[in-house]
């Protein structure tokens, strides 16, 4: 299993309870927010929580598991909901790459395991040293290469804090082509692709730091 680490400079964004959401031009609807207080999308998997039939589901669809960590009252994940949630070509690519599975930091749902232990949604955020939100995992589709081990350890890839739509794009979009078989390094593989958007004219300055995806 190949992990991946992100050193790498980025707009990343932590948890701040002085940061406002700024809502997308096209979309100013609100977003559902269910009784467990976090934000919802419709497209994110209503799951038994089994993570290795999570890992079997998603790869039936050529798909890979993602977890997204939340918790009530978390600026930063309103913000991806209200930002980056709301555009076509991030959300696009996510359905149909991603099994996304949304998790409480603090939740009390029964989860199984991939060592097919049950735990509390809280008690796998402090086994697998998920301490902040959001948390965003990516798994392999191979659950031969997962087997029992623990989410540090069996993750792909781990994405802590916000990104701004440029970054998140870019990351989901590694893992859906399989970047990392070629790159194990995302800030090579992402230079490289920022080589590619500016021989088409992007401004690459621009996208890093905009609220929209510039990258068409």
């Amino acid at each position: 299993m190949i992990r991946l680490f992100l050193f790498v400079v980025v707009p990343v964004l932590f948890l701040s309870a002085s940061v406002s959401s700024q809502a997308s031009e096209k979309d100013k609807t609100p977003v559902v927010v269910g009784e467990d207080g976090l934000h919802k999308q419709p497209w994110f998997v209503n799951s038994f929580l089994n993570l290795k039939e999570d890992v079997e589901e998603a790869a039936a669809e050529k798909k890979n598991l993602v977890i997204i960590w939340e918790q009530r009252g978390c600026p930063y994940c309103k913000r991806i909901h209200e930002v980056n949630f709301r555009i076509a070509k991030i959300v696009a690519l996510i359905k149909s790459k991603f099994f996304v599975v949304q998790m409480n930091l603090w939740g009390d749902r029964e989860v199984t395991n991939f060592d097919g232990k049950i735990l509390k949604e809280k008690e796998l955020a402090q086994r697998w040293g998920v301490r902040f939100t959001p948390t965003i995992q990516f798994f392999s589709d191979d659950l031969k290469k997962i087997g029992n081990k623990q989410g540090h350890d069996a993750e792909l890839m781990r994405v802590p804090g916000y990104f701004k739509p440029f970054h998140f794009y870019m990351l989901f979009k590694y893992v859906a082509d399989r970047g990392y078989k070629k790159e194990s390094n995302f800030q090579r593989w992402l230079i490289g692709e920022g080589d590619k958007l500016r021989a088409k004219g992007i401004d690459i300055n621009k996208a890093l730091w905009s609220d929209k995806l510039e990258i068409d």
